[in-house]
């Protein structure tokens, strides 16, 4: 468990000004560890990458450690969890993903590392349809007792963590404020209902309002988080069509509603189908197949004996994707040391005889 002073230097690393989640991990990492960060020289800052004189200055003359103490006290009275990047409770699915949030604050008692998350996001002005779509989705997913993770917004959000809420699953909100206020108020009920078995997280302090840069950055978490993303209804410029995208460069499963093409938030998710960033999803079963979630333990005993087979590259290129869930062709090739035209026949071979299934933008993972 750690110590008060370590968390306070935690937090504080959280409010250097102009010391991003990217550069802080690096700080981190070149000082080697969270309070040498605070004594460490000028001169030594600034050959760390990134660092320049402004952000030098900005750790040299931080003061803001009362700031940082005042949260101690705040998340202690309210018995809120705090996941530093380095934790071994921090969440895995953000562990590889470089701009996570360094500290993040919880409220709650599902399982972050559960084996099933899956992101349902929309718009707030969501229609008959999408809502409809959004609760029957839910209840058919209630046998995977997965965890649904949206933003807690109005709308397609709300519906999400509302239907879950019915069905006795664990759901959980991510907000863009600190955890002294719920945005919208009209939520503080759902909220309440949400934390007996789901939770409320945030990467934001005490005292944070829902300003507007705040719901990109909370938009990271949702699309970093899960296994599978789906985009209900969304504008072609909408907030969730961003967290689509989001999630494309975190190498996710997305899936899109589609709908009518003179509906306008329709055709955020329609774009997303259209360009190949997103699977079609009509019903929950598109979505366990996707996942190859419907596949019983009783498939797996086949898989090994197959793998027994394997030629000897085969067999190193299987066990190298079963360490890293989901890989790309590139990565493949270049760990493993091997030509890429080589890899993509084998990998061929591989899918031929089920042991492996691609992925959108030449990414594999085993079945």
């Amino acid at each position: 468990m750690k110590s008060e002073q370590q968390l306070i230097y935690q937090i504080a690393l959280t409010l250097i000004p102009n010391i991003g989640d990217v550069l802080a991990k690096n700080l981190v990492s070149y000082c080697g560890g969270v309070e040498a960060v605070f004594k460490e020289k000028k001169a030594k800052l600034l050959k760390i990458p990134g660092i320049g004189e402004f952000s030098a200055d900005c750790i040299s003359s931080f003061k803001s450690f009362e700031r940082a103490e005042e949260e101690l006290k705040f998340i202690e009275k309210h018995k809120i969890k705090t996941l530093f990047y380095l934790d071994e409770s921090y969440p895995f699915r953000l562990k590889d993903i470089n701009d996570s949030p360094c500290l993040m604050y919880y409220f709650g008692g599902a399982d972050l590392n559960t084996l099933k998350i899956v992101s349902i996001v929309g718009t707030r002005k969501a229609s008959d349809y999408g809502k409809a779509f959004t609760e029957n989705l839910v209840a058919d997913l209630t046998e995977q007792n997965c965890l649904i993770l949206s933003g807690l917004a109005l709308g397609i959000d709300g519906y999400a963590h509302r239907a879950a809420v019915k069905n006795n699953l664990p759901t959980v909100g991510v907000l863009a404020h600190g955890l002294d206020r719920i945005y919208p108020a009209t939520h503080k009920k759902l909220a309440a209902q949400m934390v007996e078995k789901g939770g409320l997280l945030t990467e934001f302090p005490s005292g944070t309002i829902p300003d507007a840069p705040n719901f990109p950055k909370r938009n990271r978490i949702v699309a970093g988080m899960c296994d599978v993303l789906v985009v209900v209804e969304t504008a072609l410029k909408g907030g969730s069509r961003i967290t689509a995208e989001i999630a494309n460069s975190y190498n996710k499963d997305i899936m899109a509603l589609p709908g009518r093409v003179n509906d306008e938030y329709s055709t955020g998710c329609n774009h997303l189908i259209r360009v190949n960033k997103a699977s079609v999803i009509t019903c929950a079963q598109d979505l366990l197949e996707l996942m190859n979630w419907h596949t019983t333990n009783a498939n797996k005993p086949k898989q090994q004996t197959l793998t027994l087979d394997l030629e000897p590259d085969d067999l190193l290129i299987v066990n190298y994707i079963k360490q890293k869930n989901k890989i790309g062709i590139d990565d493949i090739s270049f760990d493993l040391q091997m030509n890429q035209g080589e890899v993509l026949m084998r990998l061929l071979q591989l899918e031929f005889k089920s042991i492996v299934r691609s992925l959108p933008g030449k990414f594999f993972e085993m079945i």
